[in-house]
C-alpha cells in the first residue's frame, strides 16, 4: 500500500507549486527516486488535463558521463536539453541521492565544462517555466541528518507539506522591507558584513520553487560587499565536503577564502571572474528545519539562518548582473545555539538571534 503522503505531495507540487493548467507540457525530471513518486506525479498531471514528459536519471551513470565529457558531446546533449526546455510550461525535479559525494572525483576541468554547457538550460528553466525542485528521502539522507530512515521520512513530509500559503502575508511584508532597504549590516561570531540592496527587488519563496521552502531572497549590489563572514553550517559543493568556511570581501570581491579545505574552496572560487562575487542574499525561516545536513535545499531554509551565495545571480529576477558557472549557497545560522547574531536594515535591527523583531514579521519566527 502506497504511503498517502506521496499522493498528497504530488498533488501539492502540481496544483500549488507549479499551478499546472489544462494543456501544459510538464517535464518530470527524476534523479534516483522511486517509481512511486513518478507515477503519482504523472497521475496528477493527467488529472489536470496536462501532458507529462518524464526523464529518468541515474547519478552513477551521470558521473561516468561527466568524467569523460568532451565539448562536442556536451554541446549536442545540452542543445537537446535546451530545445526540450523551450517547449516546457512547467518543470518538476525530484532528486534522490544515495551518495552526496558521488561527483567528488570528477576532474575539475570536466566539471567546469559540464556546468558551462548546462547554464543556458538552467537559465531557460528558471526564467521561462513554472518550476519546482525537491529532494527525495533516502537512507543516505537520513544518515546525513543523523536520523533513522523512518524518522527522516516523517521529517521530510512534515517540512515539505508545510502550509506555505499561511506564511505568505508575513513573507510579503519581509519582501517589501527588503525592497526598500539600502544598507544591510550583519553581525555575529566572526562576522561583520556590510552591503547595499539599493535598486534590487526581493522574491518571497513559499513553496512555489523549492520544496521544502521558506525564504525571501534578493542580491547585493555587486561591488558593495565589505567585511568578513564566517559560515557555521557544513556544506557540500561539487561533491566535496566543506566546514568552517570564512570569506573576506573588498569592493564586492572575495579577496580571501579559508575552510577545512582551503585549496579546494579557492579552486572553485577561481572557476571564473564572477565566482568571487555574490549573486544572492537570502533569509531563511522554515520553522520545522533546525539543523544542517549538508543538503542545501533543506539547509538554506533553516530557521534563523541566512545564506550569502558566491556566483551566479538569478537573471531577470533578483539580478545584480553577476555571471558565473558557480552558484554556491553557503549558510550561517544565527540562533543562540549557534552563537547568535543580528541583521540590520538601514540602521534598524530586524532580526536578533534568529528571531524577527518587527511585528509584521513575527509569524515567520
Amino acid at each position: 500500500m502506497q504511503d498517502p503522503r506521496i499522493d498528497q505531495l504530488a498533488r501539492q507540487l502540481i496544483r500549488y507549486s507549479t499551478s499546472v493548467q489544462k494543456g501544459d507540457r510538464v517535464l518530470l525530471d527524476i534523479y534516483d527516486a522511486p517509481n512511486t513518486i513518478t507515477l503519482a506525479l504523472i497521475r496528477q498531471v493527467v488529472a489536470a488535463k496536462a501532458i507529462p514528459v518524464v526523464k529518468l536519471h541515474d547519478t552513477v551513470v551521470t558521473r561516468e558521463l561527466m568524467k569523460h565529457a568532451d565539448p562536442e558531446g556536451y554541446e549536442m546533449l545540452c542543445k537537446n536539453n535546451l530545445d526540450l526546455m523551450k517547449e516546457i510550461d512547467a518543470y518538476i525535479a525530484v532528486r534522490g541521492s544515495h551518495n552526496i559525494t558521488e561527483m567528488s572525483d570528477v576532474p575539475a576541468d570536466k566539471m567546469k565544462l559540464v556546468m558551462e554547457k548546462m547554464r543556458p538550460v538552467i537559465n531557460e528553466r528558471v526564467n521561462n517555466t513554472r518550476w519546482c525542485v525537491l529532494r527525495w528521502p533516502t537512507s543516505a539522507m537520513a544518515q546525513q541528518a543523523g536520523m533513522s530512515t523512518e524518522a527522516f521520512e516523517d521529517f521530510f513530509f512534515k517540512v515539505c507539506l508545510l502550509d506555505y500559503k499561511s506564511l505568505m502575508p508575513a513573507m510579503t511584508a519581509l519582501k517589501k522591507l527588503m525592497d526598500k532597504t539600502n544598507k544591510v549590516h550583519i553581525k555575529g561570531p566572526g562576522t561583520d558584513l556590510r552591503f547595499s540592496l539599493k535598486g534590487l527587488k526581493a522574491i518571497a519563496c513559499g513553496g512555489t520553487h523549492n520544496i521544502p521552502d521558506g525564504e525571501v531572497f534578493t542580491a547585493p549590489v555587486k561591488d558593495s560587499v565589505e567585511g568578513v563572514l564566517s559560515y557555521n553550517a557544513p556544506t557540500v559543493y561539487q561533491g566535496i565536503a566543506f566546514d568552517n568556511v570564512k570569506l573576506e570581501f573588498s569592493q564586492g570581491k572575495i579577496v580571501k577564502a579559508t575552510a577545512n579545505n582551503t585549496k579546494a574552496i579557492n579552486k572553485i572560487l577561481d572557476s571564473d571572474e564572477g565566482a568571487r562575487y555574490i549573486g544572492e542574499f537570502a533569509i531563511g525561516f522554515n520553522r520545522e528545519i533546525r539543523e544542517p545536513m549538508r543538503d542545501i535545499l533543506f539547509d538554506e531554509k533553516i530557521a534563523g539562518s541566512f545564506h550569502f551565495t558566491p556566483g551566479q545571480a538569478y537573471e531577470g529576477v533578483a539580478d545584480n548582473g553577476n555571471r558565473s558557472q558557480v552558484h554556491w549557497d553557503l549558510v550561517c545560522i544565527q540562533r543562540p545555539d549557534y552563537g547568535g547574531g543580528e541583521i540590520w536594515f538601514d540602521d534598524k535591527c530586524i532580526r536578533k538571534n534568529g528571531k524577527f523583531l518587527p511585528r509584521e514579521l513575527q509569524k515567520l519566527n
